[in-house]
Order: structure tokens, then sequence, then C-alpha cells
């Protein structure tokens, strides 16, 4: 086995003895080797109630959502139904004119228009105008507005209304910024999802089946679990402060029955083989989904410096976003989930990595264990 893998599994075993997490499964993905190692798959441990975790284990990959979504907006970019430039309204009519705060922390009425429309570029890269504001006391009246509708707690955590609703009532409450002018977490990949599934006259299920999930052949991802696949789903967990984990969420909670509001911001569940298709398709240049050239749009940083700087704790120092993930130096990209996941691939050696546990991350920058199993992966 490659070194690195060696390195990988070592970290991963630590973590388990360690009790940081009860079980993982993950993969480090490396075409460069003999096919026969190039991928070092680990399923260790169990799901904090003795049942051991499998390589077919389904686990809530949370905000990996947004890229999933993201790729299915340009599929149909491509296929000529949407355009990157075009105003949302036609698709979102309650945002055709929306008004924005003079400053983040100003009264809701004390507003100014919006310079020009929010565009689905806009969404892409998250610089639609309202979104999750780096304030964890949630206390700026923009933030008690729009309590309840996505950006104030992890997926799950609550019941959303119907899109409709939904988007009717964050219509309603101004714009944080200017669109295209600040990168704000969340809001734009569950605007973009409620998009997509107006543009195709259907479910967003539905569209990321079409444009994703059939074609690559990923069946166990979707926005619920069928009971005769709750088997394999594991309880969300959290870490207790005495040790331990509790249940935060258990198999037959809130991914048991589909949801009203299907997030594109973060409501899918997958597993380590469908994530695998999923990213090895974009490291292929996207067939049969995206065209090559869709692939670099989505793997292009779009930030400028001043915004990837205002986007901290969400993006690391320096990282920036494409269009519905996240681009490091060096091109490096991919995205991570709250409750316990994460992704990155690099496009200068092909190498993959994935992490896929059930316990929350402590913060938006995630658990020294995805950062060291990050390190190690593509060292």
């Amino acid at each position: 086995m490659p070194v690195t893998l060696d390195r990988t599994a070592a970290l991963l075993h630590d973590a388990l003895d360690a009790g940081r997490v009860p079980g993982l499964v993950a993969a480090v993905d490396d075409p460069r080797h003999d096919p026969r190692h190039g991928t070092g798959v680990h399923v260790l441990g169990d799901d904090g109630a003795g049942h051991p975790l499998r390589r077919d284990t389904i686990v809530r990959i949370a905000s990996i959502t947004k890229p999933v979504v993201a790729v299915a907006a340009l599929a149909l970019v491509e296929d000529g139904m949407l355009d990157l430039d075009e105003p949302v309204a036609a698709w979102l009519p309650e945002l055709a004119a929306p008004r924005v705060l003079r400053h983040e922390a100003a009264a809701l009425d004390d507003t100014v228009p919006a310079r020009r429309p929010i565009t689905l570029y806009d969404l892409l890269t998250y610089r639609c105008g309202i979104g999750m504001i780096p304030r964890f006391s949630f206390d700026l009246p923009v933030q008690c507005a729009t309590a309840g509708l996505g950006s104030d707690g992890p997926p799950g955590s609550y019941p959303l209304p119907d899109p409709d609703t939904w988007t009717a009532r964050l219509a309603a409450v101004p714009l944080v910024a200017q669109p295209g002018s600040r990168w704000l977490y969340q809001t734009s990949g569950d605007l973009l999802g409620v998009l997509l599934a107006r543009r195709c006259g259907t479910d967003l299920q539905t569209v990321l089946a079409e444009r994703v999930f059939d074609p690559l052949g990923m069946r166990d991802t979707g926005f619920s679990v069928p009971v005769a696949d709750r088997d394999r789903f594991v309880p969300l967990l959290a870490a207790a402060p005495g040790g331990g984990f509790t249940v935060t969420d258990p198999v037959d909670g809130a991914w048991a029955a589909p949801p009203v509001f299907p997030s594109g911001g973060g409501g899918l569940v997958s597993t380590l083989d469908d994530l695998l298709a999923f990213t090895r398709a974009l490291r292929g240049g996207g067939s049969p989904v995206l065209s090559p050239g869709a692939v670099a749009e989505l793997t292009t940083d779009r930030l400028s410096a001043a915004q990837r700087a205002g986007a901290a704790p969400f993006l690391d120092d320096g990282c920036g976003w494409g269009l519905g993930l996240a681009v490091e130096g060096g091109g490096r990209y991919g995205w991570d989930g709250g409750l316990g996941t994460g992704w990155r691939s690099d496009p200068s050696t092909g190498v993959i990595s994935l992490l896929l546990t059930q316990v929350v991350w402590d913060g938006p920058e995630g658990p020294a264990l995805l950062h060291s199993f990050r390190a190690a992966a593509h060292s």
C-alpha cells in the first residue's frame, strides 16, 4: 500500500482509539498508483450504539449538497435552460425588486434599492446579498427576521416551510449587501434549489436525479432515507461535554420522510461510493453530466481578496469560492458538511479525499480530525 494510504489509515485508527468519533468511512483515491491500490478505503468503528459501519453506510452530507446542486444548475445552463447572467426574477419573482440594508446591523426599514438584479451567477458564487452573517449571537435585526429559514442552525434541526412560503418570507427581508458585493454562506444554495425546481416544473429531488444521480449511478443519494435502507443509515451524534456522544437525530428522525423543503444548501444524504462517483466525474472532465469547460467554470475562484477575507470563519484564510464549492490556493476544490463530512479534490495530482462521520463538527471551520486527514491524504 502507498505510504500516503498507510499514513492516513494510522491517523484514522488513532482518532477512533482516542474516542474522537465512534466510527467513520473514508477514502483516498489516487489515480497515480497501481489500480489495485489506488483507492484506500477505510471503514472503521460503529454508529455509537455498537452497530458496525459499512462501506455503503448512509450519512447526512449537509453542505456537500451545495456542489451537487451547483452541478445540476450548470447542466441546465449547458442545455440552454438557464443563463448565468440572467436575473433570477424570471424564476424567483419574489426577488424582482430587493431592498438592501445600509449596513448589516441596520434596522429593517433602513434600506436603499438594489443597484442591479440578482443573477444566477450571484447564487452560484454565494453573492446574492443575503446569507449567514458571521455573528453567532444572532441578535442583528436581519438575523431575527430570517430566524427559522435555515441560516441560523444545522440542517434538520427544525422544519422549514414549503418552498413558496420560504421564498416569500425570505424576500420580505432586505438584503444584507448589494448583489455581487459580498460572499455570504448558506442561503444562496437554498434559493438555487428553489429556482431549479421551478425552472424544471418539478421538485428538487427529481431535478437532481435526472441531472446528476441517475447519470452517475448515485442510487443512495437523496433528501430522505427509505425504510428499506434505514438499516444502513446512522444516527447523528454530537460530542457530549463529559465524554462520549449524544444522539441529536435518530435514524427515524428528520430524514425519515421526504422533506417539505428540500434544502439545496444542506439536505442530502449519501454514501462513500456515490460521492466517489460524483467526484471522479468532475476529475474526469464532467462526463456524463458536464463538459470539461463547465467543470473549469465550477472550480475557478470568483472572490476578490476582500470577499475572501470577509468570508471567515466559513472559508479558511486565503480560500476562495467557485460555483457552489470552495477553491483553495493551488486549485484544490471541494467542500465540507457540518454534520461530519469532508471532501477535497486536487486537480494537480488527481487525488480525492473523502471523510464521512456521523458526528457534528464542532465549529464552522471543522475539527482537527478533518484537517489532519486532509493533510495526510494530499501530502
